[in-house]
């Protein structure tokens, strides 16, 4: 990890500059709709909508665009900084969109430390609506920001698809693992997991933010697009491991949720590994135990996780995993510096949130 006093710095700096403008962008979303007194109420919710799902993520996929365009042009405009910080903003309101959504079909308790958005009480079910608005600010957004802009068209045409991405992914997860108790472990496969996390994190994590800065640097061209998208989804997967180990061994106060995947029936990292090296009474045990919210019942499959000793094999992995991303940029032939990668790869490497 980078400790580096100086690049720390760097980093609150850009940190605070992109935290600046996240008033400036809820205020935005009211446009042409301030004198319609009746719809008073409607932005009042939609602001608190906002402001309670938005800004309080760790902001990575947000400030990679603006990172990942200063690594791709030597000069940049204050003007091109802004911009690029607003187009960060819209990832993460894409992303809340997601997680809003997320929260209610899992029936997760809590998101970043607070109670999942639709668990309120005065929310509920509304949070389904919320969740279409949280999508529809991105558009908003790009249109009052970047209408007039020569990538225009190409950024708004990569957010409708990566959210198509997304919700192909997040439909083959749910339906891999449906909620309910009933335990069927026949499509918990290497196959199955590789392309959930590829279609539901990969490409709205890592593709996304890097791609929104190659068309504001220009670059266009199909073969770098693939290029980078190769090592960016490749990275994807990387994250999401690391996602599911915290899921089970994180510490709720630093990852800021509560682990559900044991209980929701999740094909996770975790519970491929354990069908992997478990004996036929051991996935007994899982099957019986699995997919259910008793706290016994998850301890047991925990305690089952332990007895395969499935935090040392993910520390093998992370170590193997992370160097197999290293060679894998430094081998890099594609028109981008590797820079653009090696800052991404940094800042999951050893996460513990």
């Amino acid at each position: 990890m980078n400790h580096n006093p100086a690049s720390k710095k760097a980093k609150l700096d850009e940190l605070g500059e992109f935290d600046r403008l996240f008033p400036e962008l809820v205020e935005c979303l009211n446009d042409g709709c301030l004198k319609e007194k009746q719809l008073q109420k409607v932005l009042d919710w939609f602001k608190e909508v906002s402001e309670y799902n938005v800004p309080h993520g760790k902001k990575n996929r947000g400030l990679s665009v603006i990172v990942s365009l200063k690594c791709l042009k030597e000069t940049i405009s204050e003007e091109e900084e802004k911009i690029a910080r607003i187009l960060g903003w819209c990832v993460e309101w894409l992303q809340a969109f997601f997680l809003v959504a997320d929260d209610v079909m899992d029936s997760s308790v809590t998101r970043r430390g607070k109670p999942c958005w639709y668990r309120r009480e005065e929310v509920g079910i509304v949070a389904v609506n919320d969740a279409f608005y949280l999508e529809s600010c991105v558009y908003h957004i790009l249109r009052k920001y970047c209408k007039d802009k020569p990538y225009y068209i190409s950024i708004v045409d990569l957010f409708h698809e990566t959210t198509m991405q997304t919700v192909r992914g997040q439909c083959l997860d749910m339906i891999t693992a449906p909620s309910g108790g009933k335990v069927d472990f026949t499509d918990f496969t290497e196959d199955r997991y590789n392309t959930i996390v590829k279609w539901k994190t990969g490409y709205y994590s890592f593709y996304l933010p890097v791609a929104i800065a190659m068309y504001m640097s220009g670059i266009t061209d199909e073969d770098s697009h693939e290029r980078a998208q190769h090592i960016l989804l490749h990275m994807g997967r990387y994250f999401q491991i690391q996602d599911d180990f915290l899921d089970c061994y994180g510490d709720p106060v630093v990852i800021g949720k509560i682990g559900t995947d044991i209980s929701e029936n999740k094909c996770s990292w975790l519970v491929i590994q354990a069908l992997k090296k478990s004996t036929p009474s051991q996935r007994r045990l899982l099957e019986e135990n699995y997919a259910d919210t008793n706290p016994k019942k998850v301890q047991r499959v925990k305690d089952l996780y332990r007895e395969l000793e499935l935090k040392d094999l993910y520390h093998e992995y992370e170590e193997e995993s992370y160097k197999e991303l290293i060679a894998l940029i430094e081998n890099h032939r594609g028109s981008l510096p590797e820079s653009v990668f090696l800052t991404f790869a940094k800042k999951i490497y050893k996460r513990d949130r």
